[in-house]
């Protein structure tokens, strides 16, 4: 888990973050920023970057390299640095909070403005950057790409989605986004995963998130990525979450993503209550049923 740095905003002076954004900006052409190019990119004097190099290097925020040449590169905690600062400056966020789930490739933390919000950076290709690279097609078409970029890509791409797709379908509200973070409503409930349903609601839900899975694709998307693991579900219904692997229905493979998703979720419910999903649903007639428009419920096919 990368270190939470909202603990450090206060600390940190204006010319720091010019440093930050320096070497930021370098790194859009090599991954280690040369010293000598960090006033250009920094807008400072040679000894005020020698100092804020110093202090941003204690804090963690950047990495120093002197094989070959002299040079610094953005950690993660220096990204999230410049993405918090960016909200807090435009009122999205006031308050920080608590962790709200770790994962692979993304962190979550409550925040605050005039009511909970969840704030989450991205981390796609911080660990496993050319495995992210190859696969996702919003890093796919670019020569010189950092994790940096992969993250930035994978944020902006997301809050588009939620963007396209909120309130239409069930996805948590988009508030806001910079960089590698996003701001986006907190969601309520528990995740399906460790959910224990009542014996009446199993295809109730079931058919609740294939509607949303239908309603998504008639707004033009396909989630990619459908398991038990982000989707929540309360009271009020079912809401799905992290987008960013999304691909329009236009896509090549966005049939083959759509049966996928339909089978994750239908051999879900099918291992966890056997005695209440019949073994003759067929995903692929569901499927087939969404990409036609033609889903309204699970009665046909049950």
């Amino acid at each position: 888990m990368v270190r939470n740095v909202a603990g450090l905003l206060p600390e940190l002076e204006e010319e720091d973050f010019y440093l930050l954004s320096g070497v930021e900006q370098g790194m859009r052409f090599s991954e280690w920023v040369q010293r000598e190019k960090l006033p250009k990119f920094s807008g400072l004097t040679e000894e005020e970057v020698d100092y804020r190099l110093e202090r941003c290097l204690k804090r963690g925020l950047i990495e120093k390299k002197t094989i070959q040449y002299e040079g610094y590169t953005l950690q993660f905690e220096g990204y999230d640095t410049l993405a918090l600062r960016a909200l807090v400056e435009r009122d999205t966020i006031g308050e920080f909070g608590s962790p709200l789930g770790v994962g692979k490739e993304s962190d979550v933390y409550e925040v605050r403005s005039y009511k909970p919000l969840a704030l989450k950076y991205h981390r796609e290709g911080y660990t496993n950057f050319r495995e992210v690279h190859k696969e996702r097609d919003y890093a796919a078409d670019n020569e010189h790409v950092s994790w940096m970029y992969t993250a930035r890509k994978a944020a902006e791409r997301e809050h588009e989605i939620l963007e396209g797709l909120y309130p239409d379908v069930s996805v948590p509200r988009p508030v806001d986004q910079n960089r590698h973070a996003i701001v986006m409503e907190k969601m309520d409930g528990v995740e399906l995963s460790r959910t224990k349903l009542e014996d009446e609601q199993v295809l109730g839900v079931l058919e609740l998130l294939l509607a949303e899975v239908a309603r998504a694709y008639e707004h033009g998307y396909v989630h990619a990525d459908m398991s038990e693991y982000n989707v929540f579900v309360n009271e009020e219904g079912v809401k799905i979450f992290d987008w960013p692997q999304a691909v329009p229905t236009d896509h090549e493979n966005a049939t083959e993503f759509l049966e996928r998703d339909v089978t994750n979720l239908i051999g879900y419910f099918r291992r966890k209550y056997p005695q209440h999903v019949p073994d003759d649903l067929d995903a692929a007639d569901v499927a087939g049923a969404i990409a036609a428009g033609s889903f309204e419920s699970l009665e046909a096919y049950v």
